[in-house]
């Protein structure tokens, strides 16, 4: 798959990390050194760690998982939405809502009423209702898409989330930790690494960084599409071998006068004398 290359980093401010006195002490094996009180992150590091993660989101995509696009912060909010549709999986990018993961049953009757208030809209149910009706619908129907309609189509748990900031993420990690979900997330100098299952050293803050970020995950992901073999191919190839079974499990027609093609199949041999 395409790798992302340290000059592509460094071109986005990947490098630039926050300053030094909010740093983790156990981001220092992946900083590189500070420069005006700032921590320059050691990119040497993150370009093998950041194309390991994009190979893992690859894999996953290549079975048919789903992929949760995680961003709500205001520099992520854009590229994650629009990768995010580009490669045909959810997203979140408003507040996340307590429970999204650990309570998804409700989640899902929450997008089930965001549903059907769209098919209202739009199969002129609203045309039957006086206005005060349909504006405090219409208000419900965006509040819900607002925080629910980039995984209105997410029918069941995610198998990976990708997340931008793991600090303004900490409820949806916990979450995903809670249930076994891996984790792929930027962490930057202020964060711990060890909180999430595939950490990317980098700057989480910069939108030409989150763009690279967003779109490398996107890419991973159409790749994984891809590669995927077609379910009519599979279909095809479990019915063929199915066939051969079945016809190995035949028996050729017998000729006349073959006296051996006459016998049962079952009959025993005579027995010696």
């Amino acid at each position: 798959m395409p790798q992302v290359t340290m000059r592509q980093m460094l071109e986005a401010g990947v490098h630039f990390g926050h300053q030094t006195r909010y740093w983790n002490p156990k981001m220092a094996p992946y900083i590189f050194g500070a420069r005006g009180k700032i921590h320059i992150i050691n990119l040497e590091k993150t370009v093998p760690l950041f194309n390991d993660a994009m190979n893992f989101l690859s894999s996953i995509a290549q079975k048919r998982g789903t992929v949760l696009f995680l961003g709500t912060k205001r520099s992520a909010r854009e590229s994650i939405k629009e990768e995010a549709e580009r490669c045909g999986m959810p997203f979140m990018t408003q507040r996340w809502l307590g429970g999204t993961l650990t309570n998804f049953r409700t989640v899902k009757q929450s997008v089930a009423r965001l549903k059907e208030l769209e098919s209202a809209e739009t199969d002129g149910t609203f045309d039957k209702l006086v206005k005060h009706e349909v504006l405090g619908l219409r208000r419900e129907r965006e509040k819900l898409d607002a925080s629910l309609g980039g995984i209105k189509e997410m029918n069941r748990l995610p198998d990976v989330i990708f997340v931008i900031d793991i600090g303004h993420e900490d409820i949806a990690i916990k979450e995903a930790k809670k249930l076994g979900i891996p984790v792929i997330a930027v962490v930057d100098t202020n964060y711990d690494p060890a909180l999430v299952d595939y950490a990317i050293p980098g700057n989480d803050d910069a939108i030409r960084a989150v763009q690279l970020y967003a779109r490398a995950a996107a890419d991973a992901v159409l790749e994984g599409k891809a590669a995927a073999p077609n379910s009519a191919s599979v279909r095809e190839e479990e019915f063929s071998a199915e066939s051969a079974d079945e016809g190995k499990g035949r028996r050729a027609p017998a000729k006349k006068g073959d006296k051996k093609a006459d016998a049962p199949a079952d009959a025993a041999a005579p027995a010696a004398e």
